[in-house]
């Protein structure tokens, strides 16, 4: 239920290379309105967000909101309501106690995943997410999750 990774047809779809004979235009413009989505519109290639190509992100998944509301509640406690960032050992604490994800024995770490991997708004998360930083909660089509952004490269 954890997998929400695409299938391979949309993710050759979004592939970088697949714009190369003819749909280059369709391609760029769809990826250039798939990055204005994001929250800040201004700056985003001086940041990187909506730009590189792989994440590494963990994330805590649970089916209903409330669990997750207690999750985010245990995250701001003890880090983002005093304006800190989440440390990602105690992120994964919080992933091994909440997370209804098999990935949350690992403390919710799923690693680095290439742009098209990952399904709708879990991957507009992940990749407009600054690194170090940890999500709010939002709805997914497999439930409820948090995401910490870990690291992202081109």
């Amino acid at each position: 239920m954890c997998t929400m990774g695409k299938d391979s047809k949309a993710k050759d779809s979004k592939s970088k290379d697949s714009g190369a004979k003819g749909k280059g235009k369709q391609a760029a413009s769809g990826s250039d309105e798939n990055a204005s989505k994001g929250k800040g519109k201004g700056g985003k290639a001086a940041d990187g967000l909506g730009t590189c190509t792989y994440v590494k992100a963990r994330h805590i998944l649970c089916e209903k909101q409330g669990k997750i509301n207690e999750a985010y509640k245990k995250l701001q406690d003890g880090w983002l309501s005093n304006g800190d960032k989440v440390p990602p050992a105690e992120f994964a604490k919080v992933a091994q106690e909440y997370s209804e994800c098999p990935s949350g024995k690992k403390g919710g770490d799923l690693g680095w995943f290439p742009r098209g991997k990952m399904a709708g708004p879990f991957q507009e998360v992940a990749f407009n997410t600054p690194v170090g930083v940890t999500s709010a909660p939002f709805k997914s089509t497999h439930g409820y999750h948090i995401i910490l952004s870990e690291g992202r490269k081109n």
